[in-house]
């Protein structure tokens, strides 16, 4: 959608975007993805039938598209044709692929305080160490502000956390302290880790790729992002015998089947079950005991 023909096709779609109130980088991606329809079709997208939308996936299979972007694909062109073009029959033939579910990356405690020490800067420190220390998203952790920090009840903030909900994480000590340290430091004003541009937040890739850089520094031989830090606060929350319910609110996944995963992967909770086994090993040492 980029010349002026199909401006108000664009400027349609948007509005249909803000009235659900899809984040800006979500309405983005939702453009670009339909620029990238018309751009496969060489025509208006409004003029595609259900045959141009199945080729547009043969192809994008064709290319090597893992099933992640092709799924986005599909969604993006679900609410083009059902909401902005009320196309209803296009989008019943439309079908979504089913990725298999793989367990996340987690480090153990030792491994994020190798990393955390190794943070370019306190001011990294202090982001990374926000973002496992109380769960929280790249882009929560940016979007921070200086007022979000409550000392008094220990507790951080989150606005508009993913789906735009807001919700409270704990604040814990240690983190508390070097926060206090990054402000006597920096004295940040509005943003608590702004950007080159003080009245811009710190980007989410300035802080992806200082986390990449602390995991090489401290010689992590693991795919470490900086979601990593949050798979790893929930599995050692799990690990402490925190019920998941708790973990579920903490981290704000809106179902819980999404915080049950990190159940397969809390190794210290799994090798601390008691085999079965171990209990006929018992009760056969009970009998013969008694013989």
């Amino acid at each position: 959608m980029t010349d002026e023909a199909m401006s108000p096709l664009r400027r349609r779609m948007i509005e249909d975007m803000t009235i659900r109130k899809l984040a800006p980088k979500t309405q983005h991606d939702f453009v670009q993805r339909v620029k990238n329809f018309a751009a496969f079709l060489g025509r208006s997208p409004d003029t595609a039938t259900f045959e141009d939308v199945r080729r547009y996936q043969l192809h994008l299979t064709a290319s090597g598209v893992g099933a992640p972007t092709i799924n986005q694909t599909v969604s993006t062109l679900r609410f083009f044709f059902r909401v902005t073009l009320k196309r209803h029959e296009i989008v019943e033939h439309t079908h979504v692929i089913h990725e298999p579910r793989k367990l996340p990356v987690v480090l153990s405690v030792e491994e994020v305080a190798r990393l955390l020490d190794a943070a370019p800067g306190l001011k990294y420190k202090a982001a990374l160490s926000a973002a496992y220390g109380a769960g929280l998203r790249a882009n929560e952790v940016v979007s921070l502000k200086v007022s979000d920090i409550d000392s008094k009840r220990m507790i951080i903030r989150v606005e508009q956390g993913k789906g735009g909900k807001d919700r409270n994480v704990m604040l814990s000590p240690s983190l508390l302290a070097l926060l206090r340290a990054w402000w006597k430091m920096a004295r940040p004003q509005g943003w608590l880790f702004p950007g080159r541009d003080p009245a811009q937040p710190m980007t989410t890739r300035q802080l992806n790729r200082a986390c990449h850089a602390a995991a090489q520094m401290a010689e992590i031989n693991k795919r470490v992002s900086l979601h990593t830090l949050r798979h790893s606060f929930a599995t050692h929350l799990l690990e402490q015998n925190i019920d998941v319910r708790v973990i579920q609110v903490l981290l704000g996944h809106a179902k819980l089947d999404t915080t049950a995963l990190y159940t397969r992967v809390a190794t210290k909770t799994i090798s601390e079950v008691m085999s079965p086994l171990e209990h006929v090993g018992e009760t056969r040492s009970a009998y013969y005991a008694l013989c």
